[in-house]
């Protein structure tokens, strides 16, 4: 029997019915490679993979709550931020998560909109980003994500300019022209990563996944590049694992 004890990695994001996004999405992608994942809710949307329709958003001292519990009881190194009402709550969660632990690494995942088209969040500045990025270890926006925060650049532009702050990880599902082709950017260094098939399935949430993929390797004690590389590789498998919107969850 195998007793190695698995790391605790959480996921500070919405609630969605359907499990193809937020932290249900997270759980199964964390259980799959086998970490312990938590899970604290940011909110509850009202959601299938086809639409969506509403969402209520919790308190930032209910979702401080949440987060106090489990570190009283765990050892949580690694955390993946999701959806979050906005960014002045976002701050405070983060800043909430380094006094708990200095040593905190966090990944957010910048959901802007969901894919079924409803927009969550509007007052996008550069500088509100770059500040919050301060204390963010990776960050992992799409094409059109990094265009909103840096409307005046290129998408590779703009995240070369956000890696001043933190690492950023530019997923290229958007790129028409090099589609899968993603880019990773440091404060020393630059990294592409070319897709090894073109998957032409969508699926719902995958980007939840992808960024709790990262997580979850980063928390087993992989580098970063290795970490790009696995999680890459995973998010392939999950895009092509159906023709359906709900992607199947595989290691």
């Amino acid at each position: 029997m195998n007793t190695k004890k698995r790391p605790y990695v959480l996921s500070i994001a919405g609630f969605d019915p359907s499990g193809g996004a937020g932290i249900l999405a997270d759980i199964k992608t964390y259980e799959a490679h086998r970490v312990t994942g938590l899970g604290v809710a940011t909110c509850i949307t009202y959601q299938n993979e086809n639409k969506f329709e509403q969402v209520d958003w919790l308190k930032a001292k209910q979702i401080k709550n949440q987060i106090a519990v489990l570190f009283d009881a765990y050892k949580i190194k690694y955390v993946k931020i999701g959806l979050i009402e906005n960014f002045k709550i976002l701050k405070q969660i983060v800043t909430y998560l380094h006094k708990i632990n200095p040593e905190i690494k966090i990944v957010w995942d910048p959901i802007f909109k969901a894919s079924a088209g409803f927009c969550f969040h509007q007052d996008i500045t550069a500088e509100t980003i770059e500040n919050i990025c301060k204390k963010i270890y990776l960050i992992t926006p799409n094409r059109d994500e990094i265009q909103k925060i840096y409307p005046d650049k290129t998408a590779l532009e703009g995240a070369k300019t956000l890696s001043e702050y933190c690492n950023v990880y530019l997923k290229g599902g958007h790129d028409e022209e090099n589609k899968g082709r993603d880019h990773l950017f440091t404060k020393s260094s630059y990294q592409n990563y070319r897709p090894k098939k073109i998957i032409k399935n969508s699926k719902h949430g995958s980007g939840c996944v992808f960024s709790a993929a990262l997580t979850a390797n980063l928390a087993k004690g992989f580098k970063l590049h290795k970490t790009c590389l696995k999680s890459k590789s995973y998010i392939t498998k999950f895009l092509d694992s159906n023709n359906s919107l709900l992607g199947y969850h595989k290691f």
